[in-house]
């Protein structure tokens, strides 16, 4: 379907990670999140660091999408972290796409990784958290199978602003 590579990340992939993952956060909060807000979000340095320890530790585990030389998406996904949930679930932890390849195959191509890979660990179901108001998230999310669990919204607080967030929820199999 789709001609993306996609490989485990490695230390050197976290900057263009963190390059990624900032240009495609502040695309799809801009209108939603206020400007002031948003522009405390675009450390890439930040980012880095974290994604940084996340491919050092494995926490998540995370894979990256590749277009020719050039990496255009990652994927972080391992055992769900919310409390009393089974060691059979899993979670996507991040999936973002550059957003000049948005809708262009490469969320659908990183969401496969992250299923085998999670199949692998011996999960069964697959969460992921989603901003209510990032239409375009839920969406990709549905469209992968994945249902609202209504009862779950919350107020997350994300680089010191508050954002509501659902838990998404789809069987594996």
């Amino acid at each position: 379907m789709s001609n993306y590579q996609v490989r485990p990340a490695t230390l050197r992939d976290a900057k263009a990670i963190a390059q990624i993952h900032t240009a495609s956060a502040l695309e799809a909060y801009r209108g939603i999140v206020p400007d002031d807000q948003l522009k405390a979000m675009s450390s890439v340095e930040k980012r880095q660091a974290y994604w940084r320890e996340a491919i050092e530790y494995c926490e998540p585990q995370v894979q990256v999408a590749i277009d020719g030389d050039k990496i255009v998406g990652f994927v972080g996904f391992d055992r769900s972290r919310d409390e009393k949930s089974r060691q059979t679930t899993g979670e996507i932890w991040a999936i973002y796409a550059a957003p000049s390849h948005w809708n262009k195959g490469v969320g659908v191509t990183l969401w496969d990784a992250a299923r085998e890979g999670l199949l692998e660990e011996g999960c069964t179901n697959v969460t992921a958290w989603v901003p209510l108001r990032n239409e375009r998230a839920l969406h990709f999310h549905e469209m992968a199978g994945f249902k609202r669990e209504m009862s779950t919204a919350k107020t997350a607080v994300i680089a010191g602003i508050k954002i509501e967030e659902v838990r998404l929820k789809r069987p594996l199999n």
